[in-house]
């Protein structure tokens, strides 16, 4: 079984160290950092990083037994010396289409994004080109496509037993980019990826907005219609990370992130031919494991086999099109704004401090 060569570009929190923030966490089965994943993965060998912070790359060698000597403030030093398969993109969106497509042209064959994909519309093209161009395989950092209690959810949808799909619910749609990137890409992996047709949004924190400067990450929320008919509502309504899928016979929910389960089904018909209350059923039981490292390894098998990954760059340009829809349609004034998204000139481009990692386990 081969092995493949990795490295991680942004050694910080994403990149090495948020696995000491969740121990005993419930939610959170590690490993979860990009570095974590390759040194759990009997696919990977993490032999460098790069970063421009030497401190805190130091302590990332330390914690992954990466010689000083494969530190490197310059990521294109990196890939040209060390014939490396896989990278991981742990950096901040606006930094991250110059790094991918660097490495898409100079020989890297996977490429491991942390979410969300990019800071405007015109680099997440930019980065579907160099990666279609190179045939590079991308998975995007939306940990709950590689969830198995997900998948289990996606099961029941598509089973058949419960009906047609007719709608999804977010309950805690959050920040744009920070959060609702992982529930965007959700919508989208229960509906089996298929096309929005339209987005209708608001965004919540004024002032966020400078001319097509994204100065932070607003929160937002709305409607997704897409191709299929089924819709999905974004919602902020302080629940926590609830998501629910409405069927035509039945509702599936995922409560506390998947912390719980909840099935209920359409119970029989009243003397007038209605459908009777739901009643409670049962959640298939599966085997819980660590999303980064099932997405780690759905790259290996991709550069094994040559089949695409579970997610892929057109999927992580389709919901990073939907961020910026939101922002478009409030911009106008909470009109439906037609996918595919036309001439979205907007920008992420924060000025903030680094936020320095926890080196050692809470607690």
């Amino acid at each position: 079984m081969k092995t493949y060569r990795a490295a991680v570009i942004g050694c910080s929190r994403i990149g090495g160290f948020i696995d000491n923030e969740v121990v005993g966490s419930p939610n959170s089965i590690p490993p979860i950092s990009h570095a974590a994943a390759f040194e759990a993965s009997e696919r990977t060998d993490l032999i460098a990083c790069s970063d421009l912070r030497e401190d805190v790359m130091e302590k990332f060698g330390e914690r992954y037994n990466i010689p000083k000597e494969r530190q490197y403030t310059d990521y294109e030093e990196m890939i040209a010396k060390e014939g490396l398969d896989i990278v991981s993109v742990a950096t901040q969106p606006e930094h991250r289409e110059k790094i991918t497509v660097y490495a898409a042209d100079h020989g890297v064959k996977a490429i491991y994004a942390e979410k969300a994909m990019a800071a405007s519309m015109a680099e997440a093209d930019s980065m579907v080109e160099a990666c279609e161009r190179n045939g590079v395989y991308f998975n995007l950092g939306t940990n709950r496509r590689w969830n198995p209690g997900y998948d289990k959810m996606k099961e029941l949808i598509d089973g058949g037993e419960l009906g047609a799909l007719k709608s999804l619910i977010s309950y805690s749609f959050g920040s744009l980019f920070n959060t609702a990137s992982h529930w965007l890409d959700l919508l989208l992996r229960l509906n089996s990826d298929h096309q929005a047709l339209w987005v209708q949004g608001q965004v919540l924190d004024d002032g966020f907005i400078d001319g097509t400067r994204l100065t932070d990450d607003p929160r937002a929320q709305g409607m997704i219609q897409f191709e299929n008919g089924v819709t999905a509502y974004c919602l902020q309504t302080g629940r926590g990370s609830e998501h629910e899928a409405v069927l035509e016979n039945g509702v599936v929910t995922a409560i506390s992130d998947g912390l719980e389960w909840q099935v209920r089904r359409a119970g029989p018909p009243d003397a007038r031919g209605r459908s009777g209350p739901l009643e409670q059923g049962s959640f298939p039981s599966y085997e819980r494991s660590s999303s980064a490292l099932n997405l780690v390894n759905d790259l290996a098998h991709s550069l094994d086999t040559g089949e695409p990954p579970r997610g892929g760059v057109r999927v992580a340009r389709q919901s990073t099109e939907l961020i910026f829809a939101f922002i478009e349609s409030h911009q106008r004034g909470g009109e439906r704004v037609d996918i595919p998204l036309k001439g979205s000139g907007y920008r992420l481009e924060r000025v903030r401090t680094p936020r320095q990692p926890k080196y050692e386990p809470a607690g």
